[in-house]
C-alpha cells in the first residue's frame, strides 16, 4: 500500500550536490528552514559515483570552495577528486545539512490558489508519496544532470561498447584496444590521455575550435581579471599558450577567434586544461580525428572520408538538464531545452549551479539566492 502525505515547508531544495548543499548552508546561516531532496543515496553523487579515477580539479583551491568554508592551508593547491569529496562531506557535517535521500521529485508546479509551489516526491525505498507545499523552490540538480549522447547516423548499428564519460572509470580495461573518444573538452582530453597511459590505441574527435591552456595559465588569468581588461588577458594568455604548445592547428586542433576568457564569458565554454594529452598527440600516441559522418558495425566514418575500426566509443559530450521534464511553470528560468535564462524566476523559483561558472559560480548563486529569499521574507513580515 502506498501512503500519501502533504506538509508545508518554507523552502524546498532539489538536489544534494555542491549546489544544493551550498544553498542549504546559506539558508541555514540565516535561520531559514529548508528541506533538501536527493534521489540518490548520498550527497555529491556524481562526484562520488560518476567521475573517472584520475580526476583532479583543474582550478586552484581559491576558486573551488563553497560559502563560509574556505579550504585549509594544508589543502593542495590543486585538489584530487577524493580530496574535494572529503571537503564536501565535511561541509555537509559542519552546516548540519540533512537531505532526504532516495527521494525522487516527480512533479513541481506553482499552485496559484495556495500561492505556493507544490512539489510531489516519491520515496524510492517505500514507494510512498509526499507533497511539499513551499514558498520557495530551488532547483539545484545541476547542469551535469544526465549524460548526453548525440544521435549520430548509424550509432545503433555499432557492435562494440558505447558509454558516456560519466560511466568511465579508467583505461585499464581498454589495454591494446582501439578506443574513440568523442568530445574534446576537458573530460574528453583527459580520458584520451588516461587511455593512452594504459596502452590503449586512443583517438579523439576534435570537431570545433578549442583553446588549450595549462592550469597555471588559467590561475594567472583568473587573478588578472580583477585588475586587467579581458581583451588584454586574452592576448597575453593566447601568446603564452602558443609559446607553450606551438601551432595546434597543425595537429588538427584549431583555436577560436575569440580569446579563451572571452569564450568562457560569452559562451560558457571552458578552455581545455592540458594534463599531458598534447604531448601524446605530438608523439602520435593519441590520434586527432575530425567530425563523425557515420557509425557502422565495427568502424566509424569521418567527415574527411577516412574510416577506422574501433572496439569502443566513449562519449564525452556533456550533459543535459532534465529538470524541465518534471518542473512545470519553468519558463521564467529555463528555455525548453533546459538552458538557463536567469537564476531568479517568478513566484519564488530559483536555479543554482546552472551558470557554467564552476564551483565559484555555485557559491555566487547560493549566496544570491539565500540573500534574495531573506529579503523577500522580510518584505512579507
Amino acid at each position: 500500500m502506498v501512503n500519501f502525505s502533504k506538509q508545508e515547508v518554507e523552502v524546498v531544495v532539489v538536489g544534494a550536490g555542491p549546489s544544493g548543499i551550498a544553498v542549504s548552508a546559506c539558508l541555514n546561516n540565516f535561520g531559514i528552514k529548508n528541506v533538501v531532496l536527493e534521489k540518490e543515496d548520498c550527497c555529491a553523487y556524481l562526484w562520488k559515483k560518476k567521475t573517472y579515477d584520475r580526476l583532479n580539479l583543474h582550478l586552484a583551491k581559491d576558486f573551488c570552495s563553497l560559502p563560509f568554508m574556505p579550504h585549509t592551508t594544508s589543502t593542495p593547491k590543486y585538489m584530487s577528486k577524493n580530496e574535494f569529496i572529503q571537503y564536501l562531506d565535511k561541509y555537509v557535517e559542519h552546516f548540519s545539512i540533512k537531505p532526504k535521500f532516495k527521494t525522487c521529485v516527480e512533479l513541481a508546479f506553482f499552485n496559484s490558489e495556495e500561492g505556493k509551489w507544490n512539489v510531489k516526491s516519491r520515496d524510492l525505498a517505500s514507494g510512498d508519496l509526499e507533497v511539499y507545499a513551499c514558498n520557495f523552490l530551488i532547483l539545484a540538480s545541476g547542469e551535469n544532470n544526465e549524460g548526453y549522447i548525440p544521435k549520430l547516423v548509424g550509432i545503433e548499428k555499432f557492435e562494440g561498447e558505447i558509454i558516456h564519460s560519466s560511466d568511465y572509470k579508467s583505461g585499464q580495461k581498454y589495454e591494446e584496444k582501439n578506443v574513440l573518444v568523442v568530445g574534446s573538452g576537458n573530460s574528453g582530453m583527459e580520458i584520451a590521455f588516461d587511455l593512452s597511459n594504459y596502452g590503449s590505441h586512443a583517438s579523439i574527435v576534435v570537431r570545433s575550435p578549442i583553446h588549450v591552456l595549462t592550469r597555471d595559465m588559467v590561475h594567472i588569468a583568473m587573478l588578472m581579471l580583477k585588475y586587467i581588461p579581458v581583451s588584454l588577458i586574452d592576448t597575453v594568455i593566447a601568446k603564452y599558450a602558443k609559446f607553450k604548445f606551438g601551432n595546434l592547428a597543425e595537429l588538427g586542433i584549431p583555436q577560436p577567434e575569440e580569446g579563451p576568457i572571452s569564450v568562457k564569458i560569452s559562451k560558457g565554454r571552458s578552455p581545455v586544461i592540458d594534463v599531458g594529452a598534447i604531448d601524446k598527440i605530438k608523439l602520435g600516441q593519441i590520434k586527432v580525428l575530425p567530425g563523425i559522418s557515420e557509425i557502422r558495425e565495427r568502424t566509424v566514418v569521418f567527415d574527411n572520408g577516412d574510416e577506422h575500426q574501433f572496439d569502443a566509443i566513449i562519449f564525452a559530450t556533456g550533459y543535459k538538464n532534465v529538470a524541465t521534464k518534471w518542473l512545470k511553470d519553468y519558463s521564467s528560468i529555463f528555455l525548453e531545452d533546459g538552458t538557463l535564462i536567469n537564476w531568479k524566476g517568478e513566484n519564488g523559483l530559483y536555479a543554482a549551479g546552472f551558470s557554467k561558472r564552476g564551483i565559484a559560480g555555485i557559491s555566487m548563486d547560493a549566496i544570491a539566492i539565500a540573500d534574495n529569499i531573506k529579503t523577500v521574507r522580510g518584505d512579507k513580515i
